[in-house]
């Protein structure tokens, strides 16, 4: 850990991807803290073992809701529960999120990284607008600097930065089409959109003093990871992991940018780890932001 996370003693938090590595931490050390923590778990075994790292003696602050973040009905269901149940959220990270090596459409019929990299983070973002501005929240969204170079071996040439192009697009459905499917630039796509709606959704916020920002945790060894190596290195891929970031290390930039009282009204950042970054161009275009907020909020409302 960076520094010690504050006292957090009668706030609540909402953490999505709790049950995966770098989430564990991030849910435990907030619940350490004396959070009360709420996380949305599709696989219930893997929110047992969650419980099982808190301990018996905190397991009365962490609630787990049923519910797979890739679907539609689920996030709304998710967030009307949540909404019910407490009248105030002061943190929200958006931790989940997958890459997937084949092109795979949810139920609702929506390419699985826009579903579960994007829409997840910003049907809560949204769905939760009401407690996040009593709270006077902070929400912090986990992307990928995969945003800023969409190459998966850098040894030379110019970065490649993901694309969004919502020209003539009706529906996020249209993103990441099965046709010359990429998966890494899919991934990245997501998560630039991710960002992107942050910025877009920050200074309706502001007022009620909710800041919203992403970040980019580093290469962290977690199982995403696995799944982006390319085919050619996945020989060597015990050794890449050990030259990764552990759970807890990529986690203590995430909670930072949490709590940090340093950080307080800090709004629409984008960080490597602990220092502050740049998007690409597209992610600050205002006719992207703004078409990109209608497109995701029909997708919860259509």
């Amino acid at each position: 850990m960076n520094a010690p996370v504050p006292d957090l003693t009668d706030k609540v938090a909402v953490v999505t991807g709790a049950t995966g590595g770098m989430g564990q931490v991030i849910a435990a050390e907030l619940v350490r803290a004396g959070a009360h923590v709420i996380t949305i778990a599709r696989n219930p075994a893997r929110a047992d073992a969650l419980r099982a790292r808190i301990g018996a003696e905190a397991a009365d602050r962490l609630d787990v809701i049923a519910g797979d973040l890739s679907r539609r009905a689920d996030v709304l269901t998710a967030a009307k529960t949540i909404r019910d149940r407490y009248g105030e959220i002061h943190l929200l990270v958006n931790n989940a999120g997958a890459h997937f090596s084949e092109h795979r459409l949810s139920v609702d019929g929506v390419e699985m990284h826009v579903a579960l990299d994007h829409l997840a983070a910003f049907g809560l973002t949204t769905l939760l607008d009401e407690p996040l501005r009593r709270g006077g929240a902070r929400v912090v969204n986990v992307a990928s600097d995969t945003l800023n170079d969409t190459r998966q071996i850098k040894l030379a040439g110019r970065p490649r930065p993901a694309t969004v192009d919502l020209a003539g697009v009706q529906s996020l459905a249209e993103l990441n089409s099965a046709k010359g499917f990429v998966p890494f630039e899919a991934y990245a796509r997501a998560k630039l959109m991710t960002v992107t709606a942050g910025y877009a959704l920050a200074p309706g916020f502001a007022a009620d003093g909710v800041t919203v920002n992403a970040l980019h945790p580093g290469l962290v060894a977690t199982g995403i990871i696995d799944d982006l190596v390319p085919s050619l290195l996945r020989p060597v891929g015990p050794l890449i992991r050990r030259s990764l970031l552990t759970p807890a290390e990529g986690a203590s930039s995430a909670l930072r940018l949490a709590t940090d009282p340093a950080l307080a009204g800090v709004t629409s950042r984008y960080f490597n780890r602990d220092e502050e970054s740049r998007t690409p161009p597209v992610s600050h275009d205002p006719a992207v932001q703004e078409k990109l907020l209608v497109l995701s909020r029909a997708h919860f409302t259509g």
